[in-house]
C-alpha cells in the first residue's frame, strides 16, 4: 500500500465537532475537508458508526478520510447516539432512532456553507448496513452509497441466523458490542459530564443477544432494516463491495441484480476489511475506485463508472488449507450478470459414496455426526485476522457423510453458488444439515470451497424462514440448499467432495436432540456453476492501493491472538478457546491510551447437544494519565431441549474502584431451533 502525503487540495482536520439534532442530542463527529471549502464548497461523505472515532476506528480513518478530503470532499465520521463522545443511548442495532438520526445528520450536512448539498454514505459492516438502510429512506441530498461487507437481509444474511440455524456469533457479536458500548466518552471533549454520560450508558446498556433470541424466525423485527423488502426504494447510486473470505459476500450479487438505481459490484479475495488494506492480498486501489464513484454521482464528472462491468470479481487460486492466509493468487474477471451468462452447470449425483455425472441406483445412507463436527469451520466472519480461516477439512469429514468424485482431468473455475438438491428423512422433528463442497488435494488434505447450513424445518413443503414447521420423523422430503457464492479455480488432479453433517459446532448451535439423517442417494444431486475461460478475455485493471499517512500511535503492548482446540480424554469433551488481545497504545495526538482483550470459549460432548456451552469475556480500558476506566463484560449461553439460558455481567471500574455491577439471567423458549 502506497502512502500518499500530498493531494490536489490541502486538507484541514477538525478532531471533534458536535452536530446538533432536533431533539437536543449532540452527535460527535471528526471532520476532514479542503482548507478552501468555505469558498469552494464540496460534497460530503458520511461514515456513521458506533465504533468510536476517537480511538476505535482511528487507524483506518486516518488511512481513508484525509485521502478523499484531499480530492475535494468533506469527510464526516460520526459517532452514533450513545457511543464514543456522542450524547444519548443506543439500545439496539439499526433502530428507528439510529436511522432518524442519520436523516437529521444528512439534513445538517446539506445545510452547511462548506457543502454543495450533495452527500454520499460509505461504510463497512455496520456502516455498510445503515448506508443502504438510510438510502431506502431517501433523505434529501443523499445521492450515492458505497457499501462494503453488508447485507440486504438482516435475518438470512447477518451474524444472527444462517439458513434458519442459530449462529454462535449471535452471542459472540452481542458480547463484542457489550464490551464496545461500555466505554466512557473522553473528558477532554465532553468535559465534567463524562461520568454522568458513562453511568447513564452503563445503566441502560442491553445484553443484545436476549432481544435477538426472542425473534428466532424472520418476523417484522428482522424485516426492519432489510432493504430487500422494498429494494426499489433505494434511489441513490450503489457500489457494493465484498470479499470471498467475508461473511456477507452473497449480498453483492443480490444487490447488483435487484437495485434499480445505478449499481455495480466488486468482490475480491478479502476478509472483513476495506480493500486498500485488506487481508488476504492482493489489495486494490479502492480509494481511487471510490473517487471515481463519488466524482460521477456527487460531482457529475464523466468518470465512466456507469460503463464499468456490473461485476468485477477475483477468481482465487485454490490455497492449501490453513487457518491463517495472507495472500491468494488468482485473476480478475468481469461479467454483466451473476452468475455469468457464460456459465455452465455441472451436475453431480450423490451415488453410494461417490459423486457421479449420471444418476445411480437408489439407496440410503445414514449420518449422525459427533456434536463437535465443525471444529475446522473457521470464524463465521473473519474480522480480527487471527487464525480464523477454515482449516483442513479432514477431521470434520470424519464426522460427515462424504461423496467423492473422480480426480479432475482438467481444472475448472467454480464461479457462482452451488445448489444441492437433497432427498432426506430424519428421525427428529428438528434437524440441521451442514453442506460443504470440498476439494481433496492429491496429498489427501482437504480445502473447503463453499458451504451452507440449513435448519430443515425451514425448507420443506411450504415452510420458510417466517413459518417453519416440524419435520415428520421418517417422512421423505426434497429440499434445495444454496451454498455460498464463490469464485475459485479447482486444479487438475483434485477430487470434488460433498460432505454432509448433522452438526457444525461451534459455527451453529446444535439441534436439541441428536439427529440421524437418511440421505436418499441416486436422486440427490449438486449443481456446480462453472465459468469457462475465454481466450483473449480482457481482465479488469485496478490501480495499486493507496492511502493517506498512518496515524501515529505509541505502542506499549503489542497485540496477539491464539486459537486452541483441546480434548478431555476422560469424557471426550471438545473445548475451543479463542483470545484476541488488541494491544495497548497511546495516541500521540491527544494522549488517550486504550487496551482491549476478547475471549471466547466453546465446549461440547460428542454425543450430547445439550452439553454445548459458549462463554465470552471482554476487557476494555481507556486511560489518560491518572484517569483510568475499565469494564469487564461477561456473557454465557447454554440450552435445554425447550429453552435458551443466557447470563451476563457488567462490571465498571474507575482506577481500582468498582463503581457498578449489573447482571442478567434470562430463559427464552426454543422454537424449532
Amino acid at each position: 500500500m502506497k502512502t500518499v502525503k500530498s493531494f490536489p487540495r490541502k486538507v484541514k482536520e477538525t478532531p471533534n465537532l458536535f452536530i446538533p439534532l432536533p431533539d437536543g442530542t449532540q452527535l460527535a463527529a471528526r471532520v476532514w475537508m479542503p482548507t478552501d471549502a468555505a469558498k469552494n464548497p464540496v460534497p460530503v461523505i458520511l461514515e456513521y458508526l458506533p465504533y468510536r472515532k476517537r480511538d476505535g476506528t482511528v487507524v483506518r480513518d486516518a488511512l481513508t478520510h484525509p485521502y478523499l478530503a484531499g480530492h475535494g470532499y468533506a469527510c464526516v465520521r460520526v459517532d452514533m447516539r450513545g457511543n464514543g463522545d456522542s450524547d444519548g443511548l443506543m439500545l439496539d442495532e439499526y433502530s428507528e432512532q439510529e436511522l432518524q438520526d442519520a436523516d437529521d445528520v444528512i439534513a445538517w450536512l446539506v445545510a452547511q456553507p462548506w457543502s454543495t448539498g450533495r452527500v454520499g454514505m460509505m461504510g463497512i459492516s455496520w456502516g455498510g448496513f445503515n448506508g443502504l438502510q438510510v438510502a431506502a429512506r431517501q433523505p434529501k441530498g443523499l445521492d450515492a452509497v458505497i457499501t462494503l461487507c453488508s447485507t440486504d437481509d438482516r435475518y438470512s444474511d447477518d451474524i444472527h441466523f444462517k439458513g434458519g440455524c442459530l449462529l454462535s456469533e449471535n452471542l459472540g457479536w452481542s458480547a463484542t458490542m457489550f464490551g464496545y458500548s461500555s466505554r466512557p466518552p473522553d473528558p477532554v471533549l465532553v468535559g465534567d459530564k463524562w461520568r454522568d454520560m458513562w453511568l447513564e450508558r452503563l445503566n441502560a446498556e442491553p445484553l443484545l443477544a436476549i432481544d435477538w433470541l426472542q425473534h428466532p424466525h424472520r418476523d417484522a423485527y428482522w424485516k426492519r432494516g432489510s432493504v430487500c423488502e422494498d429494494i426499489g426504494a433505494i434511489q441513490a447510486a450503489v457500489l457494493a463491495v465484498g470479499g470471498w473470505n467475508d461473511a456477507y459476500t452473497n449480498a453483492v450479487p443480490r444487490l447488483v441484480g435487484s437495485v434499480k438505481a445505478p449499481v455495480k459490484g466488486i468482490i475480491g479475495p478479502w476478509a472483513h476489511k476495506y480493500p486498500h488494506f485488506a487481508v488476504p492480498e492482493p489489495r486494490i486501489g479502492f480509494l481511487q475506485e471510490a473517487l471515481r464513484w463519488w466524482d460521477r454521482w456527487l460531482k457529475d464528472a464523466p468518470t465512466g463508472v456507469e460503463h464499468d462491468p456490473a461485476f468485477r470479481t477475483y477468481v482465487m487460486d485454490l490455497q492449501p488449507p490453513g487457518a491463517s492466509i495472507s495472500h491468494i493468487s488468482g485473476r480478475w474477471v468481469s461479467d454483466q450478470t451473476w452468475p455469468s451468462d457464460r456459465n455452465q452447470t455441472q451436475r453431480l449425483y450423490l451415488n453410494g459414496s461417490a459423486l457421479s455425472p449420471e444418476a445411480g441406483r437408489a439407496g440410503k445412507h445414514k449420518v449422525s455426526s459427533p456434536q463437535h463436527t465443525g471444529a475446522d469451520s473457521g470464524e463465521y466472519c473473519i474480522i480480527w485476522m487471527g487464525p480464523e480461516f477454515p482449516g483442513d477439512q479432514r477431521q470434520d469429514d470424519a464426522g460427515s457423510l462424504t461423496f467423492d468424485a473422480e480426480a479432475l482431468k482438467t481444472g475448472f473455475d467454480l464461479v457462482g453458488a452451488p445448489v444441492l438438491t437433497l432427498q432426506f428423512s430424519a428421525d427428529q422433528p428438528v434437524a440441521h444439515v451442514a453442506v460443504r463442497l470440498n476439494s481433496v488435494w492429491p496429498d489427501g488434505s482437504v480445502s473447503r470451497l463453499s458451504y451452507a447450513v440449513a435448519n430443515l424445518t425451514h425448507l420443506h413443503g411450504t415452510s420458510n424462514h417466517e413459518h417453519p414447521q416440524p419435520l415428520e420423523p421418517g417422512k421423505r422430503y426434497t429440499v434445495q440448499i444454496q451454498l455460498d457464492d464463490v469464485a475459485c479455480h479447482v486444479p487438475k488432479g483434485h477430487r470434488l467432495r460433498v460432505s454432509l453433517s448433522t452438526s457444525y459446532w461451534p459455527l451453529i448451535w446444535p439441534a436439541p436432540q441428536p439427529v440421524q439423517l437418511t440421505v436418499h442417494t441416486g436422486s440427490s444431486f449438486i449443481d456446480i456453476p462453472t465459468r469457462p475461460k475465454i481466450r483473449g478475455e480482457k481482465a479488469p485493471v485496478f490501480a495499486p492501493a493507496e492511502a493517506a499517512p498512518a496515524v501515529k500511535l505509541k505502542t506499549i503492548d503489542k497485540p496477539w491472538n491464539k486459537r486452541e482446540v483441546t480434548i478431555d480424554q476422560a469424557t471426550g469433551e471438545r473445548r475451543m478457546t479463542i483470545e484476541d488481545d488488541f494491544g495497548r497504545s497511546t495516541s500521540t495526538e491527544h494522549g488517550l491510551t486504550t487496551w482491549g482483550r476478547g475471549r471466547e470459549s466453546y465446549r461440547i460432548l460428542p454425543h450430547d447437544p445439550l452439553s454445548a456451552r459458549q462463554e465470552c469475556h471482554w476487557s476494555m480500558e481507556t486511560a489518560r494519565g491518572d484517569w483510568v476506566t475499565r469494564t469487564e463484560t461477561y456473557s454465557a449461553m447454554r440450552a435445554s431441549a425447550t429453552h435458551w439460558h443466557i447470563t451476563g455481567r457488567l462490571e465498571a471500574y474507575e482506577g481500582d474502584k468498582q463503581i457498578l455491577v449489573r447482571t442478567w439471567d434470562k430463559k427464552i423458549k426454543r422454537q424449532l431451533l
